[in-house]
């Protein structure tokens, strides 16, 4: 049977002053490690990309690391990385050899704008190359830059965050929150490239269990072939929009999927992509 592998979620401790944030999002005043992998049990997901939370820790991914070790069977690990950092070269080596990673990330989204040709951002290019490690994108927003970075370096294999699509961190979904889908459906052309279906319920204006979401994601799932489709849910980045549990049921449920493009959705492309499984 193929595991559940939710490909984005955030944990984190509490803010203190022996471990503070760098800012204080609208999320929960913590999800632990053990709280997160609670939330998981509840709803039978079997494991999940960890991604260390940029918007509470920055590039500092220790809490993840932390986190990780506790469940090596659970999570496996995602860092941002830094492109104006003069030391990045090795930052990466070293998350190369950091237990339970398979990515790392950058943030190309609205504020943190990099150009594609960069030369920061070519270096982390060049060393996730060398290190043979995807590259997680943020670019939503920034489409068409993104489109660039992925047509600029072939040699990468990129994972689309969040459908490239802006999602919020509250409610309401945005006005016309698929408006950009038409330059989702052309960056699907691109063979070193995945996209991750997380986040998706929050751009509904219709509520749980998100009826209106389908007919989108089934033209997300016809250009990008759903092996290259990765389902998550993006918690707690979400959690002022829907529970956990509503981030999993409606994909379990929905008889828009067959059997087998659930199981490729909701962990085959995922675990294919960073090349790991949780050990159920």
């Amino acid at each position: 049977m193929t595991a559940v592998i939710d490909s984005q979620v955030h944990a984190y401790a509490a803010n203190t002053p022996e471990r503070p944030w760098s800012e204080v999002p609208n999320w929960p005043p913590h999800v632990t490690g053990d709280e997160m992998l609670a939330a998981m049990d509840a709803v039978g997901v079997d494991g999940a990309i960890l991604v260390s939370a940029f918007s509470i820790y920055q590039f500092d991914a220790s809490y993840a690391v932390e986190v990780r070790n506790a469940h090596p069977d659970r999570f496996a690990l995602v860092k941002p990385v830094d492109p104006t950092e003069p030391l990045v070269a090795e930052e990466i080596a070293d998350w190369k050899g950091t237990e339970g990673t398979v990515a790392i990330r950058i943030l190309m989204s609205r504020g943190r704008e990099h150009d594609p040709d960069d030369p920061g951002i070519q270096l982390v290019l060049r060393e996730a190359v060398r290190h043979d490690l995807p590259v997680n994108v943020l670019f939503w927003g920034r489409l068409d830059a993104g489109m660039t970075l992925i047509d600029h370096n072939p040699e990468n294999f990129f994972i689309v965050d969040h459908m490239g699509l802006l999602q919020p961190h509250e409610p309401p979904a945005p006005p016309d929150p698929f408006a950009e889908l038409p330059k989702v459906l052309e960056l699907a052309k691109r063979p070193n490239a995945v996209i991750k279906i997380s986040g998706a319920c929050t751009l509904s204006h219709a509520g749980y269990p998100y009826p209106d979401i389908w007919d989108p994601l089934g033209r997300i799932f016809d250009a990008w072939g759903i092996d290259r489709c990765l389902w998550g849910t993006d918690w707690t980045r979400a959690a002022a929009v829907l529970s956990y549990e509503n981030g999993v049921k409606p994909f379990r449920l929905t008889d828009r999927l067959t059997d087998n493009e659930r199981a490729t959705l909701m962990g085959g492309a995922c675990a294919e992509a960073y090349g790991w499984s949780p050990e159920v």
